[in-house]
């Protein structure tokens, strides 16, 4: 009998214990990523840096801020005194980061495994002036950098 309960125990915990990979989240549309984060900016990334910090190894990418869309960029986890991007290593389905990349980020101001909302889909690339990866409400394409900086605003209002 013991060793049948030894059995159902170990079941269970193995059960609970976090699964190692990917992690996944729900597809969130652009409309719940601006209600869900903290803050959102236009920005440039800088060149990655890894960190550790608590026992935990970031990539961290400094912000170059071009423009607060809402919250308070400061509030973002700091980076030799400029926000930063601190994403943990080796978390899975990341979006292309590159340093010099311009993008709209839609963040929690805090450190987690991304701090981009929806585990890495509120990341929108922006190459000269046109945005890549955003869809409105209907699932047409955003690729105006001011339609795009209005349906987040607008959906934020909404909150």
């Amino acid at each position: 009998m013991r060793g049948v309960l030894r059995a159902v125990v170990a079941g269970v915990t193995l059960a609970l214990l976090p699964v190692a990979g990917a992690t996944t989240a729900p597809p969130l549309t652009l409309a719940q990523q601006a209600k869900k984060a903290d803050v959102v900016v236009r920005a440039t990334l800088g060149t990655a840096v890894t960190v550790t910090e608590g026992g935990v190894a970031y990539q961290v990418y400094p912000l170059t801020v071009a423009e607060t869309l809402a919250g308070d960029a400061g509030r973002l986890p700091q980076y030799q005194g400029r926000p930063a991007l601190y994403v943990m290593q080796g978390v899975a389905d990341l979006p292309t980061l590159t340093a010099s990349q311009e993008v709209i980020a839609l963040l929690y101001d805090r450190r987690l495994d991304s701090p981009i909302v929806g585990f890495n889909q509120g990341l929108y690339p922006v190459s000269a002036g046109k945005v890549s990866g955003a869809k409105d409400s209907a699932g047409k394409d955003i690729t105006d950098l001011a339609a795009l900086r209005d349906a987040i605003r607008a959906s934020r209002e909404a909150k």
